[in-house]
This record gives C-alpha cells, sequence and structure tokens, in this order.
C-alpha cells in the first residue's frame, strides 16, 4: 500500500465511524427532541413507567388537592385525556387551576405522574406555540387566546421581582 492509499483508508475509515456516532446519538435524541408531551401523547405511545419526560396541558379545574408536607395532587388535561399529577413542594406563584402548566418527571407503576418539576404559565396571553397547535388540532382553541397579543400592543417587560424594567422603586 502507497502512502496515499493509507491516508485515504484512515481518512475514509474515520468518516464512517463519525458517521456512525452522529447516527447514534441522533437515533438517541430522537424522542428529546420534543418539549412536552400532552396526556394523549402519552397515551398513544405507551409509555413505560420510570422514563423521564415533560407533560404539558392544562390544569383541570376542581382537580388540585393539598395534603401533606407540601405534597399536591392534580390533573392535567389536553381536551381528550387526562393524567394524575403527583408532586412534592413548593408549586409556582402562577400555578392555579384551569391555566397551563408543564410537569418533568416519570409515570409510575400506576399510571400517576410523579413530576419533580412544576412549571406554570408566565402570562395569561402567551401560549407556546407547541400548546396552541395541540389545543387547535384537538378543537380546544379559544378565539381571544391570541387577541390581546395580536392588537398591535406589546406588553411590557418586566424583572424577577415583577417591576416594570425602567422603573422606580
Amino acid at each position: 500500500m502507497t502512502r496515499k492509499q493509507r491516508r485515504m483508508t484512515i481518512i475514509g475509515g474515520s468518516l464512517a465511524v463519525l458517521a456512525l456516532a452522529a447516527a447514534l446519538v441522533l437515533n438517541a435524541l430522537r424522542d428529546s427532541i420534543v418539549f412536552f408531551s400532552t396526556p394523549s401523547m402519552v397515551a398513544e405511545k405507551h409509555i413505560e413507567p420510570g422514563k423521564r419526560f415533560r407533560l404539558g396541558g392544562l390544569v383541570q379545574p376542581g382537580s388540585l388537592q393539598r395534603g401533606d408536607n407540601l405534597a399536591v395532587t392534580f390533573e392535567v388535561a389536553d381536551g381528550s385525556a387526562k393524567l394524575p399529577v403527583a408532586y412534592k413542594g413548593i408549586l409556582p406563584d402562577l400555578f392555579r387551576e384551569g391555566q397551563g402548566v408543564v410537569a418533568e418527571g416519570a409515570l409510575d407503576a400506576n399510571g400517576v405522574f410523579k413530576a419533580d418539576t412544576v412549571l406554570a404559565k408566565h402570562d395569561e396571553t402567551y401560549m407556546p406555540k407547541e400548546v396552541a397547535d395541540a389545543l387547535k388540532k384537538q378543537g380546544h382553541w379559544k378565539d381571544d387566546y391570541g387577541g390581546k397579543a395580536s392588537e398591535g400592543t406589546k406588553p411590557a417587560a418586566t424583572t424577577a421581582q415583577g417591576n416594570p424594567q425602567g422603573a422606580m422603586r
């Protein structure tokens, strides 16, 4: 083998290994690319207990129950399916029934989503594109979801303390 042939063999082998590594990484991340799954998607995919994922939807009115030591249970729904959620910790200030929520955790053997993180929707005029698309697809879209934001007025930005930016205390 000449020197040029050896170099081309090494380069070709390196490219093949790199392509295989990229294919394995993309295959492993295929299900993780989704920002969250709705209760309907969870039912369709038959997600096995113990697998971590994000669950998104609306907190069902009347489903919030507080227990001892910051334990909370509630149901998350997307219009066609519901999934019970158990969480132990302090809920976000904006968390309430009838509002959007994204929880991160895993299903247990009884089909209850055990969340270790709960995120609440920030503003009544904001809705993630994925949530809006899921609600439109299932026929639960309200016309006034985008009405306030599309009137041409931009909501004021606020700091972490809730004060308008640039405002004096």
